[in-house]
């Protein structure tokens, strides 16, 4: 089951691909997508955020994306580049958010939305932006899980009978 941060993400990825192809306003695309079937479900303050986001930024996102990309940003695909854009807008702009759980929803996009290889082209991409935006949360240990107690395997008592062989 997706949750609501999840499906937000995709319909902004739905969104900013639209948003690239024909450039309609926010107000256009906030209506669009506030009657889209299972939008109820997503986390409308975060879709928001995140397009609205893009949309005044992108440009700025694509210059500090630049250095870490393979190819000229405008050569990178309209999906990945939705996915970039989410993902470095979500690095810069929500602190509270772990830059794990960022990249990682990124590559979830990419491997739904994006060709064969695309999350790795997205993952490779965002950890080094991460490297650079996140530099003190990478550097910080990694959160340990909470130690779970042993379970102690059940005994079994077996009665056995001796057996003469003759």
């Amino acid at each position: 089951m997706k949750s609501a941060r999840r499906r937000s993400r995709e319909f902004a990825l739905q969104a900013l691909y639209q948003w690239q192809m024909a450039e309609p306003t926010w107000n256009d695309l906030k209506k669009q997508y506030s009657v889209a079937d299972s939008f109820d479900k997503a986390d409308a303050e975060l879709f928001e955020s995140i397009v609205k986001g893009v949309i005044k930024h992108g440009e700025e996102l694509g210059e500090q994306l630049g250095p870490h990309l393979d190819r000229p940003w405008a050569e990178v695909s309209p999906i990945e580049r939705g996915i970039l854009w989410i993902g470095a807008f979500e690095l810069d702009a929500m602190p509270e958010t772990p830059y794990r759980v960022i990249i990682n929803e990124s590559i979830e996009l990419a491997k739904t939305f994006g060709g064969t290889d695309g999350h790795k082209y997205v993952n490779g991409v965002l950890d080094k932006f991460a490297a650079v935006r996140r530099a003190d949360e990478l550097q910080a240990p990694a959160p340990k899980a909470p130690a779970r107690a042993a379970k102690k395997a059940p005994t079994v008592k077996v009665k056995a009978k001796r057996s003469t062989v003759k």
